[in-house]
């Protein structure tokens, strides 16, 4: 039998290899940018077409390379960085393996100008498929400029697997926003299909922060600083009152290298404690500078996982830390903890006023379209609950006497079918409505982001809402990212009835607002949450008008433990069963469940 195995050729282990390394556009950036730094750039220039697929450049003033080096840069397990195995438990800089240049040549069309400062040419390589195409001298300035073009040309399948550009984008932006804050002592300019993104002058750290998280971001700092025989920490925590209640914000540095870290994240998470909202993630980024020889970053090509000698150590000098800093600038518990809604209060709602939506009457009061289709579809539900009587054996003993404490007046579930149909909340989270067969039980949140679903979607389709113009003009600060972001999807926030325009750079004023809009939000949170909750769905490719709709509604929705009228209740009962699809909310949680008055009997029987 002749023998079977054999080693592959370059080309094809090199595009294996690339698998792991390469995954997307923003692989190729994290590593050419990586490399930049570690050949000691004070500029580093990222230039961007189609969200990287066309092409990503990289120019940066380093050291530069010899045209040997420059040839063996694309050898696989070719590096500068380490001689020998010992030298993995002391490494300094972010590259190391030898891969990364050898799996971006193999699944693109690669082109390297680099020079160093003691030569007078420099050299020009063309390569594709890992094919040297050319190797020339030329003139260029000294350090290196790598474009990388038509990322996975040779390999369709894993381009066919991209996603649009927005999300793309988003990912590369991820990968400059960790390294900018890294190096805040090196400057950093980010341009796509020719339009400056970024430009981050050098500076110190709260100014490099600052400069990439918004300058809103400057009043919610507070710095953390420990100094131990094990580890160094510093860095800067979010003030508790400006936590989100999405992640983002959040960035471990170990020794300038981005980590990721479930565990670190919890002692975090720990040391705010009793002052944090539920569901609610605080502005964090932290630097830890450690011995090498006291962790591992060999663990996986993307050298984002680490493993520490002493974790649990780092744990809880991190706890402490956060800890300390938040007692010594006198951050207090901010949470506003509301009475408990009992069952006493069902029909006379404590402190109506109290946390009520303001407009929410008004905001339900403009009809969405097939409302009154939907009433008569829905109607069949209550049909008969006047004339509803409760099973024999269950019968109230006509000689109990109701509680005061629990209605308000004896015998009153004995009064008028009004006061027995009227519904009431449960936590000041959910309703209950009765129904001939039994109740409904309806999530507040769930169901008013179905409503405002779609509402805004059929306002941006028939462009039929008005806009409220401000007295005051209003300006609206988010950070450069999310003012990319904004500036895509303005027209189809402004069919929603705002009067958004931008206004130099990361700000934007606001001069006008939808006319149901409740006046008691906050413009800069509504906008903030709507730009949070479009890039979170960004990954399952909505279209742009349904993203937009739906980060809308999820940014102005009643929250949980918002207390409402008896009216507002009926009223977002009414116009959830005027949907078209009340069941479910835009992102899949259910509006309500059912209870059948045979499925609570057996409940009570032995």
């Amino acid at each position: 039998m002749a023998d079977v195995i054999q080693l592959l050729p370059d080309s094809v282990a090199n595009q294996i290899a690339a698998g792991e390394v390469i995954q997307r556009p923003a692989s190729v950036v994290k590593e050419l940018m990586e490399n930049a730094l570690d050949a000691g750039a004070t500029q580093i220039q990222l230039i961007l077409k189609e969200a990287g697929k066309q092409l990503i450049q990289v120019v940066d003033d380093g050291c530069g390379m010899s045209d040997t080096d420059a040839r063996l840069s694309f050898e696989r397990h070719a590096t500068s960085k380490i001689r020998q195995a010992k030298d993995l438990f002391e490494i300094k800089t972010m590259g190391f393996r030898g891969e990364a240049m050898a799996s971006i040549a193999a699944i693109a069309q690669v082109e390297m100008r680099t020079r160093r400062a003691i030569d007078e040419l420099g050299t020009k390589i063309l390569i594709e498929g890992s094919e040297v195409k050319n190797q020339d001298a030329c003139q260029c300035p000294v350090g290196t400029s790598t474009a990388v073009k038509n990322l996975f040309f040779n390999v369709p399948a894993r381009r066919n697997f991209l996603k649009s550009n927005p999300v793309e984008l988003k990912h590369i932006q991820e990968e400059f926003v960790r390294l900018a804050l890294a190096h805040p002592d090196v400057f950093f300019s980010m341009h796509h299909n020719g339009n400056e993104l970024f430009h981050l002058a050098t500076s110190n750290q709260r100014q490099r922060i600052v400069a990439v998280l918004g300058t809103n971001s400057n009043q919610k700092l507070v710095p953390v600083t420990e100094e131990t025989d094990v580890v160094t920490l510093d860095g800067f925590i979010g003030k508790p009152e400006f936590a989100k209640k999405s992640r983002g914000e959040q960035y471990f540095f170990v020794n300038r290298r981005f980590i990721k870290s479930g565990y670190l994240h919890h002692a975090i998470m720990g040391a705010y404690e009793d002052i944090l909202a539920k569901e609610h993630f605080p502005i964090y980024v932290i630097f830890l500078e450690i011995d090498p020889a006291q962790i591992d970053i060999n663990v996986h090509p993307t050298k984002q996982e680490i493993k520490f000698e002493d974790e649990r150590l780092i744990y809880n000098y991190l706890k402490v830390s956060v800890r300390h800093a938040l007692g010594k600038h006198n951050i207090t518990p901010t949470i506003d903890f509301e009475q408990d809604q009992s069952f006493a209060n069902y029909q006379q709602p404590v402190n109506q006023n109290a946390g009520s939506s303001g407009n929410f009457s008004n905001n339900f009061g403009n009809n969405i379209p097939n409302q009154q289709k939907g009433s008569k579809e829905w109607e069949q539900i209550y049909e008969g609950l006047k004339d509803f009587n409760p099973p024999a054996g269950n019968d109230l003993d006509s000689s109990l006497t109701i509680s005061s404490s629990f209605s308000g007046e004896p015998n009153s579930l004995h009064s008028e079918d009004t006061a027995i149909r009227k519904p009431y909340q449960i936590h000041s989270t959910y309703i209950v409505s009765q129904i001939k067969s039994g109740f409904l039980l309806i999530d507040q949140q769930a169901a008013h982001e179905r409503i405002l679903y779609e509402r805004y979607v059929h306002q941006m389709t028939d462009q039929s809402v008005g806009t409220q113009i401000s007295l005051f003009a209003k300006t609206i600060e988010v950070n450069t990212v999310d003012a990319n972001t904004l500036r895509e999807i303005l027209p189809m926030i402004n069919q929603l009835g705002f009067d958004l325009k931008e206004f130099g750079k990361d700000t934007f004023v606001l001069q006008g607002t939808p006319a149901d809009f409740d006046k008691k939000l906050d413009e800069q949170k509504v906008i903030e949450g709507l730009l949070d909750q479009f890039k979170s769905n960004l990954e399952i490719q909505l279209g742009t008008n349904e993203n937009v709709a739906r980060s809308m509604a999820r940014s102005t929705a009643i929250k949980r433990g918002q207390t409402l009228t008896g009216l507002e209740m009926q009223e977002l009962i009414d116009q959830l069963f005027a949907c078209e699809l009340p069941y479910k909310s835009p992102t899949g949680r259910k509006c309500f469940v059912t209870y059948e008055l045979e499925e609570l009997d057996k409940k009570f029987k032995a």
